[in-house]
């Protein structure tokens, strides 16, 4: 069980340091607007948060 959550975790990470790129290059390409953008920045900062948690929670 712990495995799987810090599985979650790790992807969680990943999901939180890969969304701003998808961020950057959708508003390069003007399919976002700039609020948009930072919502999708702030969401990642809390996925990377939440994994980060969660691998925290796995190794305890």
């Amino acid at each position: 069980m712990a495995e799987l959550i810090r599985t979650c975790g790790r992807l969680g990470q990943f999901a939180g340091l890969s969304i701003p790129a998808l961020a950057i290059v959708l508003e390069l390409q003007h399919a976002i607007s700039l609020g948009q953008m930072l919502v999708m920045l702030l969401a990642s900062v809390c996925c990377f948060w939440i994994g980060r948690l969660l691998e925290a929670y796995a190794a305890s």
